[in-house]
């Protein structure tokens, strides 16, 4: 049966600035936390496994996502990590045990492999340090073993393991949701404050050329948020580059609807951490704005009962892997959209996680690697969201939800990349019924013409990828078109689509 038609329209122009986006804006996250590690990146043995251990067959899927930044090695891992475990003869490293997880951590990956690794997948790191069971010391040490040339303990240190050259990690997170009763070694906003500040204060006398992410609220539900971002942020404020966001998404009342309204919610905790800490800039007279990395974010609920069956004290155990559905992979690509509409002030942002662990890239231990539905709106959004994001005027019908009104059925984001004279549309579909078409006006690029329209589409919102078979896949067989200086988007029901557009010559 035809679908119906429901109809919108949007003006794009070169002149509605949001901002440059920041590459960064597409990064990751791997954890020691189930096979992110342990039976994803690094197997050794594995027919895939390179001399190093890692495989090579996860890393050209992790290339061509162009993963810009990676998060490392927590979560709430780090809150107990000591970092000094993973360094060193492999033979003399020791087994622990990971209590965030209740799993055990052999150490056989540690900061010198995990920065191999990011070379061979040509990414930077992100590295997070321990604030809860340490804090001041483990922080310095580490950053001088990780960043000093050399001539003291710990940059000797490294060198003595091999690594001659220093690795000159540029980002640091203070820190992992350390407001969450969860958290080995939480502690309140004013606690976590001062241990941050003077933490801060530290690392940047190590190095002042590091840039600093504050830890936020665990989430927009907790009842610390916002306050905690405010009492925080009145300490680490002199020397936080970023403040970080984390938020997953769930729809365990098996609601299409309202769970596609769901970056909604995205929306709306960006906007209430930019206003905070836009209060404490003024109230600190301050020039300096933070910015924001939302440094976790995903679709996570699937395998939330399968994880309490997994027997403790395992290294690599199956610990949340969700398999995604195609509606994950719809309103992922919706949040990507809000990330882009709000590149302004989101700098940094890490799906969470990369590889096995609520990822889009995952793996059988000794077997194959594989796509889940997520990769797609992610691997396109990365490819081609870069340059300048432009604000759309949009005009689309609209529906409720159990959570959300006034949804609109055309959620969207647009990149202009005026070197390649590229101008790309990423648009979706909320509608679970209606084709939607989208007139859309760009007259203000004159001469651009349609070069390819990118549709994720299934009839059935819960279809998933297996390592057998892929049955969430993208086609290329997008119908738009232009017509006097409008773009025809045509967007078929409960979609994602990319449509791309260049000059002609």
């Amino acid at each position: 049966m035809a679908q119906q038609l429901t109809n919108a329209k949007m003006v794009v122009d070169k002149d509605f600035k949001v901002s440059e986006i920041d590459p960064r804006i597409y990064g990751s996250f791997i954890e020691h936390l189930g096979r992110a590690v342990y039976g994803g990146i690094y197997e050794p043995g594995h027919p895939e496994a390179d001399d190093s251990g890692f495989r090579k067959d996860v890393l050209e899927l992790v290339k061509e996502l162009q993963v810009p930044i990676v998060r490392y090695p927590g979560g709430n891992m780090v809150s107990a990590y000591n970092w000094e475990d993973g360094v060193g003869p492999k033979d003399k490293r020791p087994s622990r045990l990971e209590l965030a997880w209740r799993s055990i951590e052999n150490n056989q990956v540690g900061t010198n492999e995990f920065m191999d690794w990011a070379k061979k997948a040509g990414t930077d790191v992100m590295m997070a340090v321990n604030l809860g069971t340490r804090g001041i010391d483990a922080a310095r040490n580490l950053l001088e073993y990780t960043n000093h040339p050399g001539g003291t303990y710990y940059s000797d240190l490294r060198r003595s393991h091999g690594y001659e050259q220093p690795h000159k990690i540029k980002t640091w997170c203070l820190g992992n949701e350390m407001d969450g009763p969860w958290q080995l070694g939480g502690k309140t906003a004013e606690e976590y404050g001062r241990t941050a500040y003077e933490t801060a204060k530290a690392m940047k006398l190590v190095d002042p050329d590091i840039e600093l992410v504050s830890c936020g609220s665990s989430s927009s539900n907790m009842p610390t948020f916002p306050q905690w971002e405010a009492t925080t942020l009145e300490h680490t404020y002199e020397y936080a580059d970023y403040v970080s966001l984390h938020q997953y998404y769930t729809n365990y009342e098996n609601d299409t609807a309202n769970f596609l309204a769901k970056s909604m919610e995205m929306d709306h905790f960006i906007g209430t951490v930019v206003s905070t800490c836009d209060y404490i800039k003024a109230k600190k007279r301050s020039n300096k704005t933070i910015n924001l990395s939302f440094d976790e974010w995903n679709v996570w609920f699937h395998s939330t009962a399968e994880d309490q069956k997994v027997e403790p004290w395992q290294t690599g155990p199956p610990l949340l892997e969700d398999v995604y559905t195609f509606e994950d992979a719809v309103l992922v690509g919706s949040l990507l959209h809000t990330l882009l509409k709000h590149s302004d002030r989101v700098k940094m942002a890490c799906m969470a996680q990369l590889v096995n662990v609520i990822a889009p890239i995952m793996t059988d231990n000794g077997g194959r690697v594989w796509k889940q539905t997520i990769f797609y709106p992610y691997y396109y959004t990365s490819l081609y969201g870069r340059g300048t994001a432009l604000n759309p005027v949009i005009h689309s019908p609209k529906y409720d939800s159990k959570e959300f009104t006034d949804v609109p059925y055309l959620d969207t984001s647009v990149v202009y990349n005026e070197e390649k004279e590229e101008l790309v549309v990423f648009a979706t579909n909320r509608h679970l019924e209606n084709t939607l078409k989208v007139d859309c006006d760009i007259r203000s690029f004159e001469g651009f013409v349609v070069t390819e329209h990118v549709v994720l589409e299934h009839d059935d919102p819960k279809a998933v990828n297996t390592v057998g078979e892929e049955q969430v896949k993208p086609h290329h067989n997008g119908k738009s078109y232009m017509e006097n200086g409008h773009l025809q988007g045509i967007l078929p029901k409960m979609s994602w689509n990319m449509i791309r557009l260049h000059k002609q010559k």
